[in-house]
């Protein structure tokens, strides 16, 4: 679905506002149901439009250590996988996780 360029501005204005989404709409006469939905549509679009691939750190790990592949988030979460893991489910995850 294309989104209107004055949606775009609504909704990018609105993350600039700091304010809740409620009163943001009031402030500028908009239908909050209306700028929900839009602002749902815009999300959507960004994910779509976001590449494929996600940035990777490579660090050579100790001869004493069992794990070959550590998946680490920002927020602080890790999974450690084995070196047995097969190269075609890790792909399947990172598809998942993409």
């Amino acid at each position: 679905m294309s989104l209107p360029n004055k949606w775009i501005a609504h909704i990018e204005n609105w993350q600039r506002s700091g304010l809740k989404q409620a009163d943001f709409c009031q402030k500028h006469g908009l239908n909050y149901n209306t700028f929900s939905a839009r602002l749902c549509d815009y999300r959507k679009r960004e994910i779509q439009s976001r590449p494929a691939l996600i940035p990777v750190q490579v660090q050579e790990l100790s001869e004493t250590s069992d794990k070959a592949i550590i998946l680490k988030h920002r927020n602080g979460h890790q999974l450690d996988l084995p070196s047995t893991i097969s190269a075609a489910w890790l792909a399947e995850l990172l598809q998942c996780l993409g």
